[in-house]
């Protein structure tokens, strides 16, 4: 699905159990053994993204804890506007979203104390495209 009125109506958020956390550790970290969700390579370090218990075990120094929202619509790639739809009316609410596309859907890290306000936005957001 690639149109943005219809993304919308059919985003159905919802949030994955649990406290996760961004995290960088230097490229050569011995990772195995670890549930990551996500990763991505800078030239300062890898970002993580994995649960607050994981990292806290290791060590890891905690840059942002979130709670992980999940658009269940399958979104095409290709799709033009709904990151742009979905992070204006978090922003326009005070809420920070740092937003991961997967091959099928898009993933919502928010403040993990703002959860509950995010989902509110986005099943507002969700019934406003009705």
């Amino acid at each position: 699905m690639n149109e943005l009125p219809a993304l919308l109506r059919a985003m159905r958020p919802v949030r994955n159990a649990g406290t996760f956390v961004f995290v960088s550790v230097p490229p050569a970290t011995d990772l195995r053994g670890l549930d990551v969700v996500a990763t991505m390579r800078e030239p300062e370090g890898l970002s993580l993204v994995l649960r607050e218990e994981l990292a806290q075990a290791r060590g890891f120094t905690v840059l942002f804890r979130a709670a992980w929202i999940t658009l269940t619509v399958a979104s095409d790639l290709h799709a033009v506007g709904l990151t742009a739809a979905v992070s204006t009316a978090l922003a326009s609410a005070g809420i920070a979203c740092n937003v991961i596309a997967g091959a099928v859907h898009d993933h919502l890290f928010v403040p993990v104390e703002q959860a509950e306000a995010a989902l509110g936005v986005l099943h507002h957001l969700q019934s406003g495209a009705a």
